[in-house]
C-alpha cells in the first residue's frame, strides 16, 4: 500500500510504498475513501507531544471500507462502511473505563499517535472502537465528524447550559460546534486571529452572532468559552470575557504556556477545564444527533499525494472548514 510516514518529529511526511497490514483478533482491515486532516495531526508531526510511536502514519478522523475481518470480530461485515476515530483502545478495566470515563484511561492507546492511522490506503482498527456512520454523509463529509465533531460535542457539553457560548479558534471543530450550538438555542460569539477576516466571515456564515478578533471583547458577557485555538494566553483573556460561574473549556490537546493572571480573573465562581478524547459514548450519542441537526460539513478534498501541503496549510490557517484526504 501506498502511505505518508513520518520518521521524525519536524520533518515532512515521507511516501512509502508498505506492506499491506493484516486483521488481527478483533480487528478489521480498512480501505482508506478519506481521512480528515486535523490540528493534533500537526501536533504529532511538529513534535509537540511526546510518547508518539514512530515512525508512524498520522490521521485519525478516518472513513473507509471493510476489506477484512479477524477472528472473533460480530460487529461489522466485509464491505461496509467505517468510522475510525482518535480513541482506539481502551483497557475497559480501570477505575476510568469502569466509571464511563475511557478516555482518561492509563492504558489508552490513539490512533496516528500510537496506532498507524489514515494517511494510508489501508488500515487497521479495533472494532470494538470503529462506528457505523450515518447514510445522510458522503465519505468526505463524514471524516470531519469523527474529531472535530466528537471532540467539539464534548466541549460543548463541558460548557454546560451556556446561553452566550464564545469560541475561540474558528476552524474544523469550531464550525461543527457553532451549528450545534445554534440548534440548541445558544448564541455564539467567534474569536479569530486578528486580521483573519476568512474566518470572521465564515464564523458568521455558520450562524454566529458576533465574529472579531481574539483579542477585542465580545459585545456582551459569556456564560462560557470553549477555546480551540492552542495559544495559552487566550485562557485569561477568555476568563475576563465570560459572566460570574462562567466556564472556560480547553478543548485542544496541546496548549503553549498559559501565562500567569490575577485570581481577579478566576474568583466569582469561573472554571476553568480541559477536555481530553473522547468515549464511545460520546461518539454514538453524537453521530445519531449530527443529522437531525443537521451538521453540514465544509470540507475541501486533495489527493493523499498532497498531505504535506494540507498540514503547512492548516498551520498557516488557509483552511476554512475542514481538509480531507482521499487516497
Amino acid at each position: 500500500m501506498r502511505a505518508f510516514v513520518l520518521d521524525r518529529p519536524g520533518t515532512m511526511l515521507r511516501c512509502a510504498a508498505m506492506a499491506d497490514p493484516h486483521a488481527g483478533p478483533g480487528q478489521l482491515l480498512i480501505r482508506v475513501s478519506a481521512c480528515a486532516v486535523c490540528r493534533t495531526d500537526l501536533h504529532v508531526v511538529d513534535g509537540e507531544l511526546s510518547g508518539t510511536k514512530m515512525p508512524i502514519i498520522p490521521g485519525h478522523e478516518i472513513v473507509g471500507h471493510v476489506e477484512a475481518v479477524g477472528p472473533g470480530t460480530s460487529r461489522f461485515r466485509v464491505g461496509e462502511r467505517v468510522g475510525v476515530p482518535w480513541l482506539g483502545f481502551a483497557c475497559g478495566t480501570c477505575g476510568f473505563c469502569r466509571s464511563g470515563r475511557e478516555n482518561l484511561c492509563p492504558e489508552a492507546r490513539f490512533t496516528g499517535y500510537h496506532i498507524d492511522g489514515g494517511y494510508a490506503e489501508l488500515t487497521v482498527a479495533d472494532e470494538r472502537f470503529c462506528f457505523a456512520l450515518p447514510d445522510a454523509y458522503g465519505d468526505a463529509e463524514a471524516a470531519p465528524l469523527l474529531c472535530a465533531g466528537l471532540i467539539g460535542y464534548r466541549a460543548l457539553r463541558m460548557a454546560g447550559d451556556a446561553r452566550r457560548l464564545g469560541i475561540y479558534g474558528f476552524g474544523a471543530a469550531a464550525h461543527i460546534v457553532t451549528q450545534l450550538a445554534i440548534h440548541e438555542g445558544r448564541k455564539v460569539f467567534a474569536f479569530v486571529r486578528p486580521g483573519d477576516r476568512r474566518a470572521a466571515d465564515f464564523a458568521l456564515e455558520q450562524g454566529a452572532t458576533w465574529a472579531g478578533p481574539s483579542d477585542a471583547p465580545a459585545p456582551e458577557l459569556m456564560d462560557a468559552a470553549i477555546l480551540f485555538a492552542p495559544v495559552g494566553a487566550l485562557v485569561p483573556a477568555a476568563l475576563r470575557a465570560v459572566e460570574r460561574g462562567g466556564t472556560v473549556v480547553c478543548a485542544g490537546i496541546h496548549m503553549s504556556e498559559i501565562p500567569a493572571f490575577p485570581y481577579e480573573s478566576l474568583w466569582q465562581e469561573r472554571c476553568v477545564r480541559s477536555v481530553a478524547n473522547l468515549t464511545r459514548s460520546d461518539g454514538t450519542e453524537f453521530l445519531d444527533l449530527a443529522p437531525r441537526v443537521p451538521v453540514q460539513t465544509t470540507v475541501e478534498t486533495l489527493p493523499l499525494n498532497e498531505a504535506n501541503r494540507a498540514l503547512a496549510r492548516l498551520r498557516a490557517g488557509d483552511v476554512a472548514g475542514a481538509l480531507v484526504l482521499t487516497p
